[in-house]
């Protein structure tokens, strides 16, 4: 069974700086997609950043600039450091880890908050 925890939420003044952590373990195809999502209050889950395996990125245009998604293969962990956080970041941010073989495998974790003071 795999499992993801996120680490690094909280409460920071606008212009300030996070970084998340998700540590994923259990049986994970090594060629994936992990990535971040968030959900605001009334909003739908968007997705903010992903890195495949090989290193590609994606990023949503709203954190181009400011986020930065990275991942240690090794540790299974993906990191997303948040600089110049906005009000408008304020959201609870979940990690997700994805795969295809045969069929789709996906995975969430349990979500950390992430709250940006003006």
């Amino acid at each position: 069974q795999v499992q993801l925890v996120e680490s690094g939420g909280g409460l920071v003044q606008a212009g300030g700086s996070l970084r998340l952590s998700c540590a994923a373990s259990g049986s994970i195809f090594s060629i994936n997609v992990m990535g971040w999502y968030r959900q605001a209050p009334g909003k739908q889950r968007e997705l903010v950043a992903t890195i495949t395996s090989g290193g590609s990125l994606r990023y949503v245009d709203s954190v181009k600039g400011r986020f930065t998604i990275s991942r240690d293969n090794a540790k299974k962990t993906v990191y997303l450091q948040m600089n110049r956080l906005k009000p408008e970041d304020t959201a609870v941010y979940y990690c997700n880890v994805h795969w295809r073989m045969y069929k789709d495998y996906d995975y969430w974790g349990q979500g950390t908050q992430v709250t940006v003071s003006s």
